[in-house]
């Protein structure tokens, strides 16, 4: 008999197997299944030869608010045991559910994680990039102002940045991503776990050219390596910030030089005031 409380399970992503055996068994037994799609979650209960004869609530962006509240209510007037699942792999990694997860915690009631595939690990783990520190950065923006402007925030970031894509919209974040990361390696990874499991490396123009000839399909994770501590060390920032700022302002020839070399913005920034400062500009 499931305790009362809020249990986060993870699914499997692609592959049917990788679902723990004690998530088949919580599935089997709860009376409650909160998910983002009652079809999908349905058919994962088939497969894995589980009875359909539960309550299956939908959760998901729009009525997170109003769902959230009717599954605190089950569980403080029911003594209810409720599973939270998403389409696939682990829930509230961008999905809903931490609102939920932040109401319980005010109401007291237990919650339990039931760890389980993630796709942003399986990627990091396929793609030979650093993995010792990375930043997810969820979906990319689909308007093209705002994805660039979200890659020109973290360009500077000293880490491996990690974000989700769809597989149509891939040549037009890596053309946006050449701009931004010159010169970085990145890595696309895509179908994880399933039979055409695929990841390739190199830098946007190479993945532009790969992805032309053969269009990806199923979701993609990119991936792009942090910015190269020899490209830092290696160039002489008093002549790069020189040269910058014979044709732009010194904020602009800063906030270049930080993109193009990942350097910290507080230190180049001082070395471009001091070169102002000594020709006079």
């Amino acid at each position: 008999m499931m305790k009362k409380g809020l249990y986060i399970v993870a699914t499997p992503i692609g592959n049917l197997g990788d679902i723990s055996g004690r998530a088949a068994d919580l599935l089997r037994e709860a009376e409650y299944i909160a998910c983002e799609d009652t079809r999908v979650t349905k058919k994962l209960l088939s497969l894995l030869g589980i009875g359909l004869d539960k309550t299956f609530i939908t959760y998901e962006d729009h009525s997170e608010e109003e769902k959230a509240g009717k599954i605190i209510d089950l569980i403080c007037r029911r003594d209810a045991a409720v599973v939270l699942v998403s389409d696939a792999g682990s829930p509230l990694i961008s999905d809903p559910g931490y609102k939920l997860v932040r109401k319980c915690r005010e109401e007291n009631i237990p919650v339990s994680v039931l760890p389980g595939c993630c796709a942003i690990i399986c990627a990091l783990q396929l793609s030979g990039l650093p993995t010792n520190r990375f930043m997810f950065a969820g979906f990319i923006p689909n308007k093209e102002k705002a994805r660039a402007d979200l890659f020109a925030e973290l360009a500077p970031v000293n880490t491996t940045l990690v974000f989700y894509e769809t597989a149509p919209r891939l040549l037009k974040t890596l053309a946006a991503a050449a701009k931004a990361f010159p010169g970085r390696e990145m890595a696309i990874a895509r179908e994880i776990t399933k039979i055409y499991e695929e990841c390739a490396n190199g830098t946007a123009e190479e993945l532009i050219a790969r992805f032309e000839q053969n269009p990806p399909k199923g979701e993609i994770v990119l991936m792009v390596a942090p910015p190269s501590a020899e490209n830092g060390e290696n160039i002489d920032l008093n002549t790069v910030l020189k040269e910058l700022m014979k044709t732009m302002p010194l904020k602009s020839a800063v906030a270049e030089t930080v993109r193009k070399y990942g350097l910290n913005k507080n230190e180049v920034y001082r070395k471009a005031v001091e070169i102002k400062n000594e020709s006079g500009r």
